[in-house]
């Protein structure tokens, strides 16, 4: 989001971390990732640093969800390995549907939509004010060797 709102200007790991209030190292984690995934650019040296590959209208909160995590987990067979559910119980498929709705809102929701739809606070952050600090869901999830 705070990438979304910096008018195509690339931006320092230091000035969104400061800006975000996420700590350096996990967010550096979150922008190679992302970076990998093709939804940001890198940019090296004096000016440099990272911004949004495509408009804001273009990426899903579903494409930063897939790069980041394993996406919107569905679920396809009984999750306790039940050899007596070969379908899914009532319970499992009415968990799936929640997902399948999940899966479909954040795959038609775009960044813009959630900036557009944001009347007095915009989300995470904003650059005109001081931003909140954001719970971290799955920190494991993005760490790994240094």
């Amino acid at each position: 989001m705070f990438l979304a709102l910096s008018d195509d200007r690339p931006r320092t790991t230091a000035e969104i971390a400061q800006r975000t209030q996420i700590p350096p190292g996990y967010l550096s984690k979150v922008l190679r990732t992302l970076s990998q995934a093709g939804l940001l650019e890198s940019r090296r040296g004096i000016g440099g640093g990272f911004m949004l590959a495509k408009p804001p209208d273009q990426m899903s909160i579903l494409d930063v969800l897939n790069a980041v995590d394993d996406g919107v987990n569905r679920i396809e067979s009984c999750p306790l390995g039940s050899m007596e559910h070969p379908s899914l119980c009532a319970m499992h498929r009415m968990l799936d549907d929640v997902n399948a709705y999940i899966e479909e809102k954040f795959t038609t929701t775009t960044i813009q939509n959630v900036l557009d739809s944001a009347q007095e606070s915009h989300p995470l952050c904003d650059p005109a004010q001081r931003p909140i600090t954001p719970q971290i869901a799955n920190p494991k999830r993005l760490s790994g060797p240094e």
